[in-house]
């Protein structure tokens, strides 16, 4: 790639390779059977302070049979709950508003906006998702959400007062063509809710795990002021939020269309101009500390392996296939990970042969130590899995540095 995809920018360079790995949730039938590898390189635009992957994979082979479910973390669906009741709440939402989300997902968040009867309208390509959340009772459009069919939407007559696009103004090539839709299909003084994983948390806590093919962009607040900007979206309010491992929760609307922006939008950008966080300088030494903790991590597998002590792992997440690929791991080094969701278990990570079973196989089994692939939910998992502690097993946090708990 020789030119920025958002900006067509051509000052862009490389600031970490993971070298060649398979999409990170590309889970597969069997032990033996392989999927294809590609690059996993990430690089920075100075023009519009935008970090993003050198090759993308077509989104047909990553999204439409997802084996992620967002229901399967409670954690997950109560954050979205109380969301939901604060923006129902401000924005005086009821019978007569819409509510849409773009990669809906299972209808995990869409269903709060329902019980508090308002309309809702998902939008997902994975038909098994998209069907997950119809039975669920949230009306799903199974498809890519583009501007295409944000002007379908708004000639049947439909205009989002909220819209929410959690986690996936990362995941989308074209971002112009998804904000510009998103523009589109706003009511006037409809508003945006945002969450994208923060570019800032990443670099500070070394979450190189949480860079695969499914996110090809990775923002810091000026960079997500500078793409709204150019659909004509201004950030009316900001926040950074801990879900996964540190994400920018964004409120936008249509400039001119809404009062003045909160303290918070200024606060947070000038901090991150302050800091350089919009520039080359900010990742220049993310390769070297990725290296580090990659070295840190396999040296903890070899040490386990050594000793004869047996190793699993909790959370069969896209982190995991990172993380394990990064540093040259199989199922040699981890027995097996177990995973929540039902539509993982029975699977295997790809290219690892690391079979994916249900969680009550951690006390069952007892290896001796299990990674916390899902690290973000950390606290939740070793509350749940209190019976493997109890079992004399200890859980291993990979992220920022191993840490062995207890």
């Amino acid at each position: 790639m020789n030119h920025c995809r958002l900006c067509g920018g051509r000052d862009l360079r490389q600031v970490l390779s993971l070298g060649e790995q398979p999409p990170a949730n590309a889970l597969t039938a069997g032990p033996a059977e392989r999927v294809p590898v590609y690059p996993l390189d990430v690089l920075f635009c100075a023009s519009c302070s935008v970090a993003q992957l050198g090759t993308v994979v077509p989104p047909e082979q990553l999204f439409c049979d997802y084996p992620y479910f967002s229901s399967a973390s409670p954690g997950v669906v109560e954050n979205a709950r109380r969301l939901v009741a604060r923006l129902v709440a401000e924005r005086g939402l009821g019978p007569g508003s819409l509510a849409m989300e773009v990669a809906s997902n299972d209808g995990y968040l869409l269903q709060h906006y329902r019980a508090a009867g308002v309309e809702v309208l998902g939008i997902d390509p994975a038909r098994n998702i998209a069907a997950a959340a119809e039975a669920r009772g949230v009306r799903t459009v199974p498809r890519f959400f583009t501007r295409s069919l944000a002007e379908q939407l708004v000639a049947s007559g439909l205009r989002a007062d909220v819209l929410h696009a959690h986690n996936v103004l990362a995941h989308v090539p074209d971002a112009n063509d998804l904000v510009a839709g998103i523009a589109d299909v706003l009511g006037p003084a409809g508003v945006l809710v945002a969450e994208t994983p923060s570019l800032r948390a990443l670099v500070d806590n070394v979450e190189y795990d949480t860079i695969y093919h499914e996110h090809v962009y990775y923002y810091s607040g000026v960079a997500l002021e500078r793409l709204l900007a150019r659909h004509g979206l201004r950030i009316l309010d900001i926040e950074a939020i801990p879900i996964h491992g540190g994400s920018l929760r964004v409120l936008a609307g249509r400039d001119g269309e809404h009062g003045p922006s909160s303290g918070a939008v200024a606060a947070l950008l000038d901090a991150e101009r302050r800091d350089g966080v919009h520039t080359a300088r900010f990742l220049a030494g993310l390769a070297r500390r990725v290296e580090r903790l990659r070295a840190e991590q396999r040296a903890f597998l070899d040490r386990a392996r050594a000793a004869g002590q047996s190793v699993a792992g909790y959370g069969a997440a896209a982190k995991a296939t990172v993380l394990l690929h990064a540093v040259g791991a199989s199922v040699r080094d981890v027995a097996f990970v177990v995973d929540r969701s039902p539509h993982k278990q029975g699977r295997y990570l790809p290219n690892t042969a690391i079979p994916i079973l249900a969680p009550e196989e951690l006390a069952r089994r007892r290896p001796d130590y299990a990674i916390v692939f899902a690290w973000n939910f950390a606290e939740e998992v070793i509350r749940q899995r209190q019976d493997y502690l109890d079992a004399g097993g200890r859980f291993v946090i990979p992220v920022p540095e191993v840490r062995v708990v207890p």
